[in-house]
């Protein structure tokens, strides 16, 4: 723990108080203090999750089951679950447990993407990754109220703003809905700078997609790609 954290905690110490943070390292220690912390949950859990991780750090599969197996035993026990997945994530997590993701329909959402990974529990604690990254990296006990109603608010405008996880998101093209104004864009010649500002996302997010419309219309030509939409009928 930084010298500073440990002065916080003394001070905190010697005025009867729980310290407002406490720093967890080690794969063992995170997961007991992860493992510890769902199971203490009664009322409520709130979650930003992607078990697939960023910039090409992968979570590594136990850690990743482990993690799973938590919040299944949660979401079977707990009243309110309210769990925020990108959608890139989903298959990995029906990969490391289908039987949870049958849990999750009215308690999941996703979203195109999360702010950070997080639990909280029961409205009065709060783990992140002190990267803000991977929980297996090391995670951050936060107890402190302001801090921790922060991170509720947090996840309420990311809740509101996403996409329950059992809506019907098809139609009759097959594609999931956040995928159709890209097939559009597509079929208008719309350049990717100028696609990706007509959608009001990232020129990187606007690239994975069409990357995804591609993979649904079984080719990696655009050009094909709206030939073949054509013949289906779904332009």
């Amino acid at each position: 723990m930084p010298p500073q954290s440990r002065e916080a905690a003394r001070a905190a110490q010697a005025h009867g108080r729980r310290p407002p943070g406490q720093a967890v390292w080690g794969t063992r220690q995170v997961c007991a203090a992860l493992a510890a912390l769902t199971e203490s949950a009664r009322e409520e859990l709130l979650t930003f999750d992607d078990p697939v991780g960023r910039a090409g750090q992968s979570v590594p599969e136990p850690f990743a089951e482990l993690a799973g197996a938590c919040v299944r035993a949660a979401v079977e026990r707990v009243g309110t679950v309210r769990q925020i997945v990108p959608r890139h994530a989903l298959p990995r997590l029906a990969a490391i447990d289908s039987g949870l993701v049958r849990l999750l329909p009215g308690r999941a959402r996703l979203a195109d993407s999360i702010p950070f990974k997080m639990i909280v529990v029961d409205r009065s604690v709060a783990a992140v990754p002190l990267d803000l990254e991977l929980l297996c990296n090391g995670i951050l006990l936060i107890r402190d109220p302001a801090v921790v109603q922060l991170l509720i608010r947090a996840h309420r405008i990311w809740w509101d703003a996403a996409e329950d996880i059992g809506a019907p998101v098809t139609d009759r093209s097959g594609l999931p809905k956040h995928l159709r104004p890209v097939l559009r864009a597509l079929a208008a010649g719309l350049t990717d700078e100028a696609a990706a500002a007509r959608l009001s996302i990232s020129q990187r997010t606007y690239s994975r997609r069409v990357g995804a419309v591609l993979a649904a219309l079984g080719t990696t030509s655009r050009f094909r790609a709206g030939v073949e939409a054509v013949r289906r009928g779904w332009i």
